[in-house]
């Protein structure tokens, strides 16, 4: 089923136009946690694009050095930063994000420091394997989680929460906060799978979280013109 390998390309795409809408509707408000998903959607293109790449010519061990950072490390932190700060107080947005943004520069880092394997690469499908150091790898399950809780825990609280209320539209943003935090997952999972030699699996999850996350995102919004706590 080669035609999987190029859904990355309409991943790329799709994250692209997001992020336009995103980032017209910071230049609007200016608001912290729309910055951080922009740069979240962002960085999903970014992973999304590397893999578009690596389909339509070829791999490379630094292509795959690049796509475990753009994935692996700034996949869901942004957009779960973004989380943070619209769903807790200034001091503690700013404290969570000095301290998690050294992290996620540090791992980064340590992962372009790495010694590479280019006898591991595959000439079609991008993975971890390829990084010597594998020690590095068992730092991202913590900032992946630390992502998990804040993007999908949130959105799933806001989801229950907002579905409690009676008041006009608050239905339309339980079922958008669902849609994110359903979206949220899949990458997820599909990067699970993707552990285990299954990478075309993270593709069809890519694609469909995005899909999910920009869907929910347009349902809260629509609803909630000046928005409010929650996604």
């Amino acid at each position: 089923m080669e035609w999987l390998h190029y859904l990355p390309i309409a991943t790329t795409a799709l994250a692209a136009l997001f992020l336009r809408e995103l980032y017209i509707r910071w230049r609007k408000r200016g608001s912290a946690h729309l910055a951080w998903w922009a740069f979240g959607v962002f960085t999903y293109g970014v992973g999304t694009a590397l893999e578009s790449t690596i389909t339509l010519f070829g791999n490379s061990a630094a292509l795959t050095q690049s796509w475990y950072i753009a994935g692996a490390v700034w996949g869901g932190y942004p957009l779960a930063q973004g989380s943070v700060w619209l769903l807790l107080d200034r001091h503690k947005a700013r404290i969570l994000t000095w301290i998690t943004l050294a992290y996620a520069l540090t791992l980064s880092a340590l992962v372009l420091s790495s010694p590479l394997l280019p006898e591991l690469v595959d000439p079609r499908r991008p993975s971890g394997d390829v990084i010597a150091w594998q020690w590095v790898r068992l730092w991202s399950p913590l900032l992946n989680g630390y992502a998990a809780a804040f993007l999908i825990g949130g959105a799933a609280v806001s989801a229950v929460r907002y579905f409690k209320l009676r008041a006009p539209g608050m239905r339309e943003r339980a079922s958008g906060n669902t849609a994110i935090a359903i979206g949220a997952l899949l990458p997820g999972i599909g990067g699970g799978m993707a552990k285990a030699g299954i990478v075309e699996a993270l593709y069809v999850g890519e694609l469909i979280g995005l899909a999910l996350i920009w869907a929910g995102y347009r349902w809260c919004i629509s609803t909630d013109p000046t928005e409010g706590k929650g996604p």
